[in-house]
């Protein structure tokens, strides 16, 4: 039996990603007047510790070991790439939290790095996310059976519960809020 809930919280995960991808956009897209730095590191918060930490941890620990018991390759095809893009994207996340403090001064090649970095993250991130939804994900439905897809589910449920760096998903779902109000 096929379980087609096995992605279904990581999709509705993507939703919430994409939704902050967008708000940094727009803050990104006011240069060159001031940029929210506030907010722009909010929105670094968020992608590092629910995109990455919680989401990716998700794929990383969980789906992918389970699709890799299931004959899917781990140095080859979609986990290969999607393991590739999780090292960019952190990589981004990583530049833009590097120059937040230097923008802050008013470092101009600061907010150089910063607004590449950030329109490099989303570009990555909308693309990821779309190969994942539309293949990746897809293939792992039909992969995962009902009493896999059980435990599968049972494991998010357990991460959601983790706190990434003091903040339960509850808390970053709420950062995520604070973040679309603020925009």
């Amino acid at each position: 039996m096929n379980a087609p809930e096995t992605t279904a919280v990581l999709r509705e995960e993507h939703v919430r990603i994409l939704q902050i991808a967008s708000a940094l956009e727009k803050l990104l897209d006011v240069r060159p007047a001031p940029l929210d730095l506030d907010t722009v590191q909010k929105c670094v918060r968020f992608f590092r510790l629910f995109a990455d930490a919680c989401h990716h941890g998700k794929e990383e620990d969980l789906l992918f070991p389970e699709l890799e018991s299931r004959g899917m390759p781990h140095k080859s095809g979609p986990i290969a790439v999607m393991l590739h893009e999780h090292r960019l994207g952190r990589e981004f996340v990583g530049a833009m939290a590097d120059a937040v403090e230097g923008a802050r001064e008013g470092d101009e090649r600061a907010m150089s790095r910063l607004v590449n970095a950030g329109r490099g993250y989303i570009d990555l991130i909308r693309a990821h996310i779309t190969k994942e939804d539309h293949v990746l994900f897809n293939m792992a439905d039909q992969m995962v059976d009902a009493p896999a897809c059980q435990r599968l589910c049972a494991a998010y449920d357990d991460v959601c519960e983790s706190s990434f760096e003091g903040c339960t998903k509850a808390q970053l779902e709420a950062l995520a809020d604070d973040i679309l109000q603020t925009i």
